[in-house]
């Protein structure tokens, strides 16, 4: 593949852009200069530099965020600073055949709700992982504002129905780790469902963080913020992930 269509590909900006960054010298491939926009390079695992940022060529982009409080998963944020921000620019200005361009995440967060959060501009992986018959299992870490009592957790499993759906909505898993410490599991993603079903017990969030999709934690040492690539491996876990995965070794 022309190391211009390289860099296109890998959101670096159109194709003259690209074939400019590569004449002006601005570009380097295993630590060589390439002054030629149609030098060819396989693209596959290629680690190269573009004005001295290093990167290496992902066909498809998917990533890990930890979302952090006060910010919003939308590209046109209306209160709050937009995720996006927290990306490199060529990750959000990756090229789609659609015609939103960059990668997208993976269902929402609110914005004062922290944690795992998956970016991708594969639209099947986005598909497979939104879609409410696959029952991919989320965990999420629950603060209350009031004491948490077994009757409450027994409800949470049995089902509770929220206002706008007369159909129960159940917790797959739901374990009292402290007297204000919810580890809650879902396999839905309604609007604002913890909130909504932790109302329907007589109780209220007053901090929300998903901790674990499907079989994939959220690293410790992943600080609020930051971001990293998911290795191929995590990928064809959360392309597996289904309900009655066991929620186990959560990186609290």
């Amino acid at each position: 593949m022309h190391i211009e269509e390289i860099l296109y590909t890998q959101g670096f900006g159109t194709r003259r852009v690209c074939a400019g960054l590569v004449q002006q010298g601005f570009v380097t491939v295993e630590g060589q200069s390439v002054v030629d926009p149609g030098e060819d390079f396989a693209a596959g695992g290629l680690r190269f530099t573009v004005q001295g940022t290093p990167w290496e060529y992902h066909e498809k982009a998917y990533l890990m965020l930890h979302k952090p409080s006060g910010t919003e998963c939308s590209q046109k944020p209306s209160t709050y600073p937009s995720i996006y921000t927290l990306l490199p620019s060529p990750l959000r200005l990756r090229p789609n055949k659609g015609a939103v361009q960059g990668v997208q995440a993976i269902g929402r967060l609110d914005q004062d709700t922290t944690g795992l959060l998956l970016l991708t501009d594969d639209g099947q992986f986005i598909h497979r992982m939104g879609s409410p018959k696959h029952h991919v299992p989320k965990v999420y870490e629950v603060t209350t504002k009031h004491p948490v009592d077994q009757s409450q957790v027994d409800r949470l499993l049995a089902g509770v129905v929220l206002d706008d759906d007369p159909k129960p909505v159940r917790a797959a898993a739901c374990e009292l780790v402290g007297p204000l410490h919810l580890s809650l599991t879902l396999t839905e993603g309604k609007y604002h469902q913890v909130k909504r079903m932790l109302a329907a017990v007589g109780n209220r969030v007053e901090a929300l963080h998903r901790s674990r999709i499907g079989a994939l934690a959220l690293p410790a040492d992943l600080a609020p913020g930051q971001w990293r690539w998911l290795r191929a491996e995590e990928v064809d876990g959360l392309r597996t992930a289904r309900a009655g995965q066991p929620a186990v070794g959560v990186d609290r």
